[in-house]
């Protein structure tokens, strides 16, 4: 919209806002009716992104109460729920206490290159945990890189790193990132006046911590740890590598082997897990508000610990960022001397078969996402609440869950389109469809009603306001959301595996196979080429979000 249209529809914004006041016709936003065609279209959406967990609902009904009972009352199955369990509280209790000491550490302390730690101890953000669960399997696994430099010194093993053990490792330094970034965003709106005043009481520089800092970075440092306790919950890759029996891992070996009735109900455990961590975290955050804005004073100083805090970054930073940097250089220098490899060859095809679909993607939930973003933004209700909260079922729900169910449901009703890009490209919607409609919620929220409301006034139809005015405002907005759906689609592996047609190869699919038939070497350059698009994932979120790296 350029400058002289933009000036008259203020201008008649102006006219209309007077005539509606004099008329006392002005309805305030947010309580009208929704026109029909969009609670149409958006209660529509909704219904489409829930049918593939209401058909595994349907599916595990069919297995029968008593059958049902058994498969989940056995040791396996109590197994599989008690391992889970153990690896989410295991993964996000040291995510708190890796994360939280960083923000702080980068925030509030004299600490020596701060601005280079504070990337530093994001960027693991951009790793895939499988790919840091390769890297460290390769390095630290039996006969590995570590093993092979200790054995002329008569080190013949090293600590088993499968199982629980490495689960949580490589999980805790490739999900802090979630509690830091959110931790050290509230310590940056933190009023430290505040902890001054405690001080002036003769509290302990601990005291005044746990008194006054504590409670105002709760809620953030719970919202991180909500992200690494359902990333934790849903990953597939890590405990597949690490060989650890968590629920993503049992379901798609019980899928492969036949078990299906059992992959059901575990996936609807898995589901109800995820709605159990859904409302705990409700319940610490409460309706407690911390306002922030205050004033942010002298920093502390580290003194003595300047030392042990300069180690703690390195450390954290050199396993997370380091070790899969050589690991990754390693096997790209190896490349395609691995023997008997040549059908695992780099094809650029698989770029393009990664594009392609995250292309189609990000599109597809454009569409889907305007007008639920539209009707909640705009308008209070039962159907825009409803349809709004129904899209982000499918994010909080694992992919090999949306897998799983999607191959149910083409295999018995959707054949023409199962094994095709179609279905494909629908998972990767209901995934990540809320991202979409979060960013585009946003922006609708932002554009002044009076606008559009003015461009009326001025003869425009309705369409025809919101092409010509609303929907350049939104434009950034939507462009945002689908950036974020095309790089999140981009890494996703498990809904991959489960629905990708026979012979559709892709960057996510390319590692898998390299990496499971053993040949490191032929998974670097894919491997390499996602942690590229990763990293521009982390550009897209430091550009829309204005992160402060002082």
């Amino acid at each position: 919209m350029d400058a002289e249209h933009s000036t008259g529809a203020n201008d008649a914004a102006s006219d209309a806002e007077d005539r509606s006041a004099s008329n006392g016709a002005s309805t305030p936003l947010g309580e009208s009716t929704p026109p029909l065609g969009l609670s149409l279209a958006s209660a529509t959406v909704a219904v489409v992104v829930l049918l593939p967990l209401i058909w595994l609902v349907r599916l595990a009904f069919d297995v029968g109460v008593e059958e049902a009972v058994a498969l989940s009352v056995r040791p396996q199955t109590v197994e599989v729920f008690a391992n889970s369990a153990a690896l989410v509280v295991a993964v996000t209790a040291a995510s708190i206490l890796v994360g939280v000491p960083l923000a702080y550490l980068t925030v509030r302390t004299d600490l020596p290159f701060r601005r280079f730690w504070t990337v530093a101890v994001s960027l693991p953000l951009v790793i895939p945990s499988y790919i840091g669960a390769f890297a460290f399997v390769t390095a630290f696994g039996p006969q590995g890189a570590l093993q092979r430099l200790l054995e002329p010194f008569g080190v013949e093993s090293l600590p088993r790193l499968y199982g629980f053990t490495g689960a949580t490792l490589v999980l805790t330094l490739y999900t802090y990132p979630y509690v830091y970034i959110t931790t050290r965003a509230a310590l940056k709106s933190m009023d430290t006046t505040l902890v001054e005043a405690a001080r002036t009481l003769r509290h302990t520089r601990w005291e005044a911590f746990r008194r006054v800092t504590v409670p105002q970075i709760r809620p953030a440092v719970a919202a991180g740890s909500l992200l690494v306790a359902l990333y934790t919950l849903s990953d597939f890759g890590t405990p597949a590598i690490m060989r650890f029996d968590a629920f993503t891992r049992v379901i798609f070996v019980e899928f492969n082997s036949f078990g299906r009735d059992l992959a059901a109900l575990l996936s609807l455990q898995l589901v109800a897990v995820t709605l159990l961590i859904l409302a705990a975290e409700s319940r610490i955050r409460g309706d407690e508000q911390v306002y922030g804005g205050g004033r942010a004073t002298d920093r502390v100083r580290l003194g003595r610990w300047k030392g042990p805090a300069l180690g703690f970054c390195t450390g954290v930073s050199a396993l997370a960022l380091a070790v899969p940097s050589v690991v990754l250089g390693t096997w790209f220098v190896r490349g395609a001397s691995d023997v008997g490899s040549e059908t695992l060859a780099f094809d650029i095809s698989y770029v393009l078969n990664s594009v392609g679909v995250a292309a189609a993607t990000a599109a597809v939930a454009a569409i889907f996402a305007f007008p639920v973003a539209y009707v909640a933004a705009h308008h209070r209700g039962t159907v825009a609440t409803l349809a709004e909260r129904a899209t982000y079922v499918g994010y909080a729900v694992p992919g090999v869950v949306i897998g799983l169910a999607l191959v149910y449901l083409g295999t018995s009703y959707a054949q023409p389109i199962y094994q095709t890009l179609y279905l494909l490209v629908f998972a990767y919607v209901v995934r990540f469809l809320p991202q979409a409609v979060g960013s585009l919620r946003a922006s609708f929220l932002r554009v002044d009603p009076k606008l559009p409301e003015a461009a009326r006034t001025l003869g425009r139809t309705p369409g025809g306001a919101f092409r010509s005015v609303t929907l350049p405002l939104v434009a950034p907005g939507l462009l945002g959301g689908m950036a974020l759906v095309f790089l999140t689609t981009m890494k996703e592996l498990p809904a991959t595996l489960f629905l990708a047609p026979t012979g559709f190869e892709t960057l996510v699919t390319r590692v898998w196979s390299a990496y499971s038939q053993g040949y490191f070497g032929r998974a670097a350059v894919p491997a390499l080429i996602l942690l590229a698009v990763s990293g521009l994932s982390m550009l897209v979120i430091v550009s829309q979000e204005g992160y402060d790296v002082k």
